[in-house]
């Protein structure tokens, strides 16, 4: 029995082979919006040939869309995503800039530097992650003084609801703590 990481490169006639690779393929992107082509290829056992080949197939099918960040596209299934979600999916797919957004969110208008110490990343490296953040309209910054301080542009409860869906593992886990900051929110709002 061949395996799946033996797959070879379907003819282009339609096959049952080729068909079901490709909703194979259309299946994981639809349950793992804002993936890249290796995440992809490594979780599906397939040939990257194989998985370039139907890619483009369903991109020229109009069954997905990508966008291009850096060195990575990242693909979703068509008409499901408003701009601002895909790019949210696209950031927390990403650890640790999950975990940042989770600690702005959680926080109250940190620093820089609290980031950076909460996360465990060098200062540099938080800079370039919100700066990113920043020019994607996620987060926005607040001067303070000599300090800048971030908050999430738009309701928590939109990642709150993209992470549920699409990253339970990571829901469970901050579940309780988000549940306490939106209890909290409320509080908030109902005093005003």
């Amino acid at each position: 029995m061949e395996g799946r990481g033996n797959r070879a490169i379907a003819p282009a006639d339609g096959s049952r082979h080729e068909l079901s690779t490709r909703d194979e393929i259309l299946r994981f992107i639809r349950d793992h919006p804002s993936c890249h082509l290796r995440k992809i290829k490594t979780d599906l056992g397939l040939g990257m040939g194989t998985v370039q080949y139907h890619l483009d197939r369903l991109a020229k099918a109009g069954s997905i869309t990508s966008q291009r960040h850096g060195l990575r596209k990242y693909f979703f299934v068509t008409g499901v995503f408003k701009e601002n979600e895909k790019q949210l999916l696209e950031m927390i797919s990403n650890e640790t800039v999950r975990e940042i957004l989770l600690f702005v969110v959680e926080g109250t208008n940190p620093s820089q530097t609290e980031i950076s110490q909460h996360i465990g990343i060098t200062a540099a490296s938080t800079s370039w992650h919100i700066k990113r953040l920043r020019a994607l309209g996620i987060v926005d910054e607040n001067r303070e003084g000599k300090f800048k301080r971030y908050r999430l542009r738009g309701e928590p409860s939109q990642l709150a609801a993209l992470l549920k869906t699409y990253y339970p593992g990571i829901w469970d886990r901050w579940s309780n703590r988000l549940a306490e900051m939106f209890l909290a929110l409320s509080a908030k709002e109902d005093e005003t």
